[in-house]
């Protein structure tokens, strides 16, 4: 293997991923374990945990199952410790669990707004805080967290979306300024518009589809496996010199009027 090839192998390294039964999420967990990773599923529906999981391993991954609610601080940190203690390290750390709801602010139920922030924003807190005290002991470790274009762009019907995502691009900036000096490197996806079950309304809407292939400059949707790259790169040793750098993967959409 060349030297450059290295820098991208994963082998004997560890990985978390949030919200990873489906999606953007199960996505990543499949790339890391073909990069080499193994692979750590979290998600709170045991049962879509179970059917992702031997979907993962029947490829040959090495699959944990750490199911745990990421809105709840005290499980993050128990459920992290006992993993640590029991199994093995976490290595790379993907906050990938997010929601989202679509109705005008105006209009947006309370409830729904905290459930958001909860689900976005709080559990990025929550899980980052919870690996990151057993990276820092260790010296290293990789943590990215799954922004969005609405990191940088607004749109309407999801201001609180947008606002979750533009704190999730700030927490990064904000973790990586704190805890680089340990020997972590913290970085951001920020995916654009990406054909996944969070935007199935979106996809089978055929005015917006034909708005967004307009408006992106590569002219239509992600594909969720364009998504891989860039997980790898970050959750690599390609990326030591990156940190509190937001990635976007968008077809060019914010680079544009």
């Amino acid at each position: 293997m060349s030297k450059g090839v290295q820098l991208f192998d994963l082998t004997g390294k560890s990985a978390l991923i949030t919200g990873s039964s489906q999606g953007i999420g199960l996505t990543l967990a499949r790339g890391l374990s073909e990069a080499g990773a193994s692979i750590i599923l979290n998600g709170r529906d045991t049962q879509k945990l179970k059917q992702a999981a031997k979907a993962l391993r029947d490829t040959g991954a090495t699959v944990h199952e750490l199911p745990f609610d990421v809105t709840d601080h005290a499980a993050c940190k128990a459920s992290v410790d006992e993993f640590e203690k029991s199994t093995g390290a976490i290595d790379i750390l993907i906050n990938n669990a997010g929601m989202q709801h679509r109705t005008p602010l105006h209009e947006f139920d309370s409830a729904k707004f905290e459930l958001l922030m909860q689900t976005n924003i709080t559990s990025v807190f929550n899980v980052g805080q919870a690996v990151a005290n057993h990276m820092i002991k260790r010296g290293g470790g990789k943590i990215i967290n799954i922004a969005s274009v609405q990191t940088a762009l607004a749109r309407p019907g999801i201001a609180p979306y947008t606002a979750s995502k533009g704190a999730v691009g700030n927490l990064t900036k904000g973790m990586s300024t704190d805890w680089a000096q340990f020997g972590l490197n913290v970085n951001a996806i920020a995916p654009g518009y990406f054909d996944t079950p969070l935007n199935a309304a979106l996809v089978s809407d055929a005015d917006f589809t034909a708005w967004l292939e307009k408006r992106t400059p590569t002219g239509r949707w992600g594909q969720l496996d364009e998504l891989i790259g860039a997980g790898i790169f970050l959750s690599s040793d390609a990326a030591t010199f990156i940190n509190g750098h937001i990635l976007y993967v968008d077809g060019g959409i914010s680079a544009c009027l």
